[in-house]
């Protein structure tokens, strides 16, 4: 019998203690599935709820929201927790209105506030302060968004940061495109602050998840 684990039957296995999700977040990942499109998937979502709960978060900001998979989780965790505001934040137009159209059907109307435009721009816009931030925008703005986040997430928030595997690539110390170089960056000023307790979780493509200890 071959007990060796892969990383990929790790994750099949964390899927398999996922409760099953509403029928409208399964339309969102296999439209997901099918298009390509790249989402937290059930089980990195699950996490992220369970920290929105256990923070008690009622005021959410996502730095690259898609068409809403991950805010629908968040979203779940503010209403459970009495209500509040989750900023779902992206460029396209398109992509804003077929969040609304998922969120809504999901009941989430009174707790989503859609803003179309870059998101670090937007977060800047609306500083909160914020209980937790998501941050899943292209990996070379990492860095750059990491200075604003730190003006906008009070003490005792947390930040979780997606894609911190890169399928990889970040092991490989030859690689150095800017994706790489934003992701390496960006951890490199997490570690060297006083500021933030900080692990790296191996869900999906990776998850960092800091915990905002002073100012």
């Amino acid at each position: 019998m071959n007990n060796k684990l892969s990383f990929q039957s790790i994750q099949n296995y964390l899927q398999q203690h996922v409760d099953e999700r509403p029928r409208e977040m399964q339309i969102m990942e296999d439209y997901a599935s099918k298009r390509k499109f790249p989402i937290i998937g059930p089980v990195a979502g699950n996490y992220c709820y369970q920290i929105a709960r256990m923070i008690r978060a009622t005021n959410v900001f996502e730095l690259g929201s898609g068409y809403g998979y991950s805010t629908a989780w968040f979203a779940r965790a503010v209403k459970e927790n009495g209500g509040g505001t989750v900023h779902h934040v992206v460029w396209d137009t398109d992509l804003s209105n077929k969040a609304k159209i998922h969120l809504e059907r999901l009941g989430y109307k009174d707790i989503v506030k859609y803003h179309v435009g870059e998101a670090i721009d937007t977060l800047e816009n609306n500083r909160g302060p914020y209980d937790l931030i998501f941050n899943d925008i292209e990996k070379d703005s990492y860095p750059l968004s990491f200075q604003v986040i730190e003006q906008c997430i009070k003490l005792g928030g947390v930040l979780i940061v997606d894609n911190m595997f890169l399928n990889g690539r970040i092991i490989n110390d030859e690689v150095q495109d800017a994706s790489v170089e934003g992701v390496r960056e960006m951890l490199k000023l997490i570690h060297n602050s006083h500021k933030w307790i900080s692990s790296i979780v191996p869900i999906r493509d990776g998850l960092l998840v800091a915990y905002r200890i002073c100012s």
